[in-house]
């Protein structure tokens, strides 16, 4: 079985995948100080915190606050793909510097947000931020390849929730939505990237479906080491358009089509049935939707 690791042949076509993004993202750069209400900044030894000043359903601020959750966990997601890029491509490696820079304000703004707009309680949202940090992330995931494959993923699905929770948060504060979907344009081209770089892989060598299993059959966000996760999605997906349905529609079947997964044709039989039990997984769950559809 072929190495787990990325193939220095694609360097050169990756590395223009690398600039490329660097230019959509320059044309798109912007600050987090843009995109929050500052007009409705009180201070709260003047103004303290009231449960009355809340003006968003139950719902939205637990999207909101799951996402921001997630988001401050960037010292851990950076220490990760350092430590597994290490040895690995040049190209790669800078693609996460550059990755780790834009995806450094994503959890200012939430978090800024939620405290301007008196959404949370400041204190219990400070406790949440140290206790989800002080969880750290232990990925299932600890060579290139996979890592990519799960990257791919994760940045996809983000994409999403930020797009889908916009939709549901819109007609409450339309600068929530804004900032929401502001937040989905990084994810969008992080995406590109990582998604564009397996498919490199798997048009070089299809044999590379041996790896994909693993992560598409095993997939969790990384957030998952927040308190209450669980319970949090289960209200995300019953009021914040985001749950096991979308993350089939709108993830998985949209990743698997992305790969061309049911046309690659691996030699080794181990990358085979690697590539059978990733499409019979993905019929699986396409009957679970279909049935819940048609009950619905």
């Amino acid at each position: 079985m072929l190495t787990n690791h990325l193939d220095f042949r694609l360097e050169p076509r990756i590395r223009e995948l690398y600039e490329e993004h660097k230019m959509r993202a320059e044309k798109i750069d912007w600050g987090y100080h843009e995109f929050l209400p500052w007009d409705k900044a009180m201070d709260f030894k003047r103004v303290p915190w009231d449960e009355s000043q809340v003006n968003l359903p139950s719902p939205v601020i637990t999207a909101i606050e799951t996402a921001l959750l997630t988001e401050v966990n960037l010292p851990w997601f950076t220490s990760y793909l350092d430590q597994t890029f290490k040895g690995s491509l040049s190209v790669i490696k800078e693609f996460v510097h550059t990755w780790t820079a834009e995806e450094d304000q994503h959890s200012n703004l939430l978090e800024t947000y939620l405290l301007i707009t008196r959404n949370v309680e400041p204190m219990r949202l400070h406790q949440l931020h140290k206790m989800t940090l002080e969880n750290g992330w232990d990925p299932d995931f600890h060579t290139p390849f996979e890592t990519m494959v799960y990257t791919s993923m994760q940045e996809l699905a983000t994409m999403v929730f930020y797009n889908n929770v916009a939709k549901v948060a819109g007609p409450h504060d339309r600068e929530l939505a804004t900032l929401l979907r502001r937040l989905a344009k990084d994810e969008t081209l992080h995406y590109a990237f990582y998604r564009d770089v397996i498919k490199f892989h798997l048009q070089l060598e299809p044999n590379y479906c041996y790896y994909l299993g693993n992560v598409i059959m095993n997939f969790k966000m990384p957030g998952a080491v927040m308190p209450d996760f669980e319970n949090r999605m289960a209200i995300i997906a019953k009021e914040a358009n985001y749950g096991p349905l979308e993350y089939f529609d709108q993830v998985l079947d949209v990743i698997v089509d992305y790969w061309d997964i049911e046309n690659l044709r691996p030699i080794a039989p181990e990358a085979e049935k690697a590539r059978l039990d990733i499409l019979n997984y993905h019929a699986r769950l396409k009957r679970v939707r279909e049935r819940f559809y048609k009950n619905k």
